[in-house]
Parts: C-alpha cells; sequence; structure tokens
C-alpha cells in the first residue's frame, strides 16, 4: 500500500479516496455503513452523559472540520448531530450503555477489517476517524467514493 500523505490540506476527494483503499470489500462496506454512525452517536452519548456543554463545543469543533471539507458535508453532518442529539436526549440510556454500544460497533468495524484484509485507515493518520463519518454521509449522498490509486 501506498504510504498516505500527512497533509492536513487534502481536500474531501483525497481524504475519500484514501479511506476507500481500505473499504472494498461489500461486508466491510456494510458494517462501516451501521458500525461507524453507531460509534459517532455513542461518543455523542457518552459525552452527554459526562458533560453536555463540552460534547457541543467538541461537535461544534467537528463540525468546523467538516465545513473546511465540504459545504454539503457539514449539512450533511450537521444534521445527523442534530438528530443525534435529539434522540439521546429522548433515550433513557447512560454513559455505561453507551460505552457498551461504542465497544460492540467498534468489534464490528475491526471484524469488518479482518474480513478486508486491511488494517483501518486511522493508523495511519487520526484525523481518519472524522472521515468515517463523511464516508458514510458521501455514500449516502449518492457520491461514489473511488479508492486512491
Amino acid at each position: 500500500m501506498a504510504s498516505r500523505k500527512r497533509s492536513t490540506k487534502r481536500s474531501l476527494d483525497q481524504w475519500l479516496a484514501e479511506y476507500a483503499v481500505s473499504h472494498q470489500n461489500p461486508i466491510n462496506k456494510k458494517t462501516h455503513w451501521l458500525c461507524v454512525p453507531t460509534i459517532f452517536v455513542s461518543i455523542l452519548g457518552m459525552g452527554m452523559s459526562l458533560a453536555a456543554w463540552l460534547t457541543i463545543v467538541l461537535a461544534m469543533l467537528v463540525a468546523i472540520f467538516y465545513l473546511r471539507l465540504s459545504t454539503p458535508l457539514f449539512i450533511a453532518m450537521g444534521i445527523f448531530m442534530l438528530v443525534s442529539m435529539s434522540a439521546i436526549a429522548l433515550l433513557p440510556l447512560g454513559f455505561k450503555a453507551w460505552a457498551l454500544i461504542f465497544v460492540v460497533a467498534w468489534i464490528g468495524q475491526f471484524i469488518g477489517h479482518k474480513i478486508e484484509g486491511k488494517k483501518p485507515s486511522f493508523f495511519e493518520d487520526l484525523q481518519f476517524l472524522l472521515i468515517g463519518p463523511a464516508w458514510v454521509a458521501n455514500t449516502l449522498m449518492g457520491r461514489k467514493n473511488k479508492p486512491a490509486a
């Protein structure tokens, strides 16, 4: 596998192409479509259980990251975060339940990568932890995620 660039000035298409390299297997893709949003929501749920104000500030910083990449992505992820936080507010789950959901979803992710035969992208660059949700959102918006050459 080619070495990944370390620049933080990558375009959304560059990020998605690099992410797609280790997400080609149909089973791995399906685990990611399910587990990535679940992990994202569980992180918000754990955060809201501990410190709602800090979670909201961090979510705003994440939204700025997405805005720098793409306005449509920012809007899609903003809507997803608002719907997620609304659901979290309505669900009677505490930190332990969100943590359990987080762990189970990560197990699903690693099973998908075992099937794929490639390690998760975030082992190369932690920013890929924010690209996973963008990859799912991009797919749901009808865009193709073509792997980097």
